[in-house]
């Protein structure tokens, strides 16, 4: 029932941007503080920038800072990571999550969350 669905990977040019969406159901997703975390090839899984619940407070890896925005809908049950100035080594797995708090600061996974996707993959390439 509670289901997390990540969309809108895909192939980009370096330079290029992207949108990914994350779509929330089965809970109350206003409710929770959510995250978006990737894996890079090779790479232990990183967190990325998360929002909390009412989507006043953002924060962002300092490898992200000023390229990327995370927002929310929560009218929509949806999460988005808007994505600029993409680099190569932007390419991995990008999944979201949700923590049951309207505002937390743990980057342990998966101890630290209660609901994520099965991700959505990003390549940026020539």
């Amino acid at each position: 029932e509670v289901q997390l669905v990540e969309s809108g990977g895909g192939l980009v040019q370096p330079g290029g941007s992207l949108k990914l969406s994350c779509a929330a159901s089965g809970f109350t997703f206003r409710d929770n503080t959510m995250t978006w975390v990737r894996q890079r090839p090779g790479k232990r899984l990183e967190w990325v920038s998360r929002i909390n619940s009412i989507g006043n407070m953002r924060y962002y890896a300092d490898s992200v800072k000023g390229r990327f925005t995370i927002s929310r809908d929560n009218a929509k049950n949806t999460l988005y990571l808007q994505m600029n100035s993409l680099k190569p080594e932007d390419t991995g797995m990008y999944y979201c999550a949700a923590r049951k708090s309207p505002w937390f600061s743990g980057s342990r996974w998966p101890e630290d969350f209660d609901y994520w996707g099965q991700g959505t993959h990003v390549t940026v390439s020539s």
